[in-house]
């Protein structure tokens, strides 16, 4: 029995399904650690596959590369450190996320995630089998328990595992972020920690994967519920932590506690990581978008630069006969102060086109949406046929408060493979591109300074689809939409609950209205990065066929 132990917690950033890359990941953490004497190492849930790794684990081959890779990575323990590795497992009729303590050159020993969880983004009871509640893993005569994620989300594993003689608590997470989570973790892990009386290591992910991003954070909390350690928010980090047992039992000896980003510089962080990964990870060599002069395809080429260098993100503004003088200097503005390419690409020609060959069709009726709406989808024609001969991905530009009420041109404004602002309100855009102006947090790749144009922060939005039109003209101010739709997306609120909050009854109506009747347009968008509670798509899942509506 030892009365010392060092764990490393490696904060990594796997890549779903590319198990050999994820293994020499970890083979590169493994040897980090060793050179820095630990005696094991823990990895987040279900690291050698990726996580979620969706209906990819009902591959009975996908299920035996992420086996074959842990015992492969086993022959490296013979001379330590062991590793704790996340991987599914199939034990005869059943497939369960697992974690593996690889020791001694084998897999030694097997514990299976007992809480599947099964709301919001995650869907894991419809592809694992639930294990049963975990029992303490043995390691140099030490009771290590090892509950998964979901497992201290309720009070059932850990209980279990301190009745059993569990000593220090270490879990693996594949826990995705949320404006705020990183508080509401910590009670967590503080109520776990009161529960048994035992000190308890979180270790989660990082990086991006599809809509979802993994923000790490990890942190220790000792016995007395002292904080020991901070791990950095969206960064990869192999943190080396020193445990000792004493009269009270195991502590680990405090170590670095790093500053956590808050309110707009998390939220801009999850996007560009979000965005850079979704990049990456697919292997385009760069992203373009439209550059219209508005408040939203400024922040989110911003956003690009961050994520990927200016070389790397190709402006085109795409102006018509409603395109403002003042839109095209911001425009310009604005791309020479990201350090851009930056092209014009006139639409008259194509919009005009598509006007005569309808005309005769159109004959009679009065002009409405219906050329609006070509104006929007010529330059998606655009866009597409650029990405198509450069190999660039389109970015999408529409804010969430637009997505949720339909403010925006399905194979139009809509065209694109990615959209790191689609699970931000027009409110917080705004804030993002105010704060993004005054700061420039290390790692992003984009310059200091201002980097969007006054002028497009403080104009009135506007689509430019006709004469003098403003957002304003559909929708009412974007604080009051903004509060209405937070009542009925976020908070699931009666209509009559939203108008208590100081809206007419009349308007709010209209808004869910619009969010209902939006919701096959929503099905057809870009994925893009979850910042809230609830975003469109893996949280909020509402018909799109739907006749209820409040009557009060």
């Amino acid at each position: 029995m030892t009365d010392h132990l060092v764990i490393a917690l490696a904060q990594l950033n796997p890549t779903v399904g590319a198990v050999t890359e994820n293994l020499a990941k970890a083979r590169d953490a493994v040897a980090a650690a060793r050179k820095a004497g630990a005696d094991l190492i823990l990895f987040p849930e279900l690291y050698i596959c990726g996580y979620p790794p969706e209906d990819l684990v009902l591959r009975p081959s996908f299920v035996s590369a992420c086996r074959a890779a842990a015992e492969d990575l086993a022959h490296d323990t013979a001379g330590g450190p062991a590793v704790l590795m996340g991987l599914p497992w199939r034990d005869g009729e059943k497939l369960h996320n697992a974690v593996a303590l690889l020791n001694n050159g084998k897999i030694e020993t097997l514990r299976f995630k007992h809480d599947l969880p099964n709301y919001g983004v995650f869907d894991e009871k419809r592809v694992f089998d639930a294990g049963p509640a975990p029992g303490p893993i043995s390691f140099k005569g030490v009771r290590l328990g090892v509950p998964i994620c979901e497992d201290i989300w309720t009070e059932e594993s850990c209980e279990t595992l301190a009745e059993t003689g569990a000593e220090i608590l270490l879990v693996p997470n594949g826990s995705p972020f949320e404006q705020n989570k990183d508080d509401t973790r910590l009670n967590l892990v503080v109520a776990r920690i009161t529960e048994t009386g035992l000190p308890l290591a979180y270790l989660n992910q990082v990086g991006g994967q599809d809509e979802l991003v993994f923000d790490g954070a990890s942190f220790v909390l000792n016995a007395d519920r002292s904080l020991a350690l901070q791990m950095p928010m969206f960064e990869e980090a192999v943190a080396i932590t020193e445990w000792v047992r004493g009269d009270a039992g195991w502590h680990m000896k405090k170590s670095d506690i790093a500053r956590l980003p808050e309110k707009e510089e998390e939220t801009w962080l999850a996007c560009v990581l979000g965005l850079r990964d979704y990049v990456e990870k697919n292997r385009f060599p760069g992203v373009v978008l439209g550059l219209s002069g508005g408040i939203d395809s400024a922040v989110v080429a911003a956003m690009a630069v961050d994520a990927l260098g200016p070389e790397r993100v190709h402006c085109v503004m795409l102006p018509y006969a409603y395109t403002s003088r003042d839109s095209l200097t911001d425009a310009e503005a604005c791309a020479k102060a990201l350090g851009v390419r930056y092209d014009v690409v006139p639409i008259k020609e194509p919009v005009e086109g598509f006007l005569s060959a309808l005309k005769p069709m159109f004959n009679g009726k009065n002009i409405d949406t219906t050329e609006e709406n070509i104006q929007s989808r010529s330059r998606g024609v655009i866009l597409m046929a650029i990405s198509n001969k450069f190999g660039a991905m389109v970015l999408t530009t529409g804010n969430k408060s637009e997505m949720s009420v339909g403010y925006a041109t399905l194979y139009g404004d809509m065209n694109g493979g990615f959209n790191p602002i689609k699970d931000v309100y027009k409110t917080q855009v705004y804030r993002l591109a105010r704060w993004r102006n005054e700061n420039r947090p290390k790692g992003l790749k984009g310059p200091d300074g201002l980097v969007i144009p006054e002028r497009i922060i403080s104009k009135a939005p506007t689509a430019e689809l006709r004469e003098n039109q403003t957002d304003q003209d559909t929708l009412p101010p974007y604080d009051a939409l903004d509060d209405i739709l937070s009542g009925l997306v976020e908070e699931e609120m009666p209509v009559a609950d939203i108008v208590k909050r100081g809206h007419a009854e009349a308007l709010v109506k209209r808004i869910q209205h619009m969010l209902y009747v939006a919701e096959y347009k929503r099905r057809q968008a870009a994925p893009g990065v979850k910042i809230t509670r609830r975003n469109f798509g893996r949280d909020r899942r509402y018909p799109i066929v739907n006749g209820f509506r409040d009557r009060s």
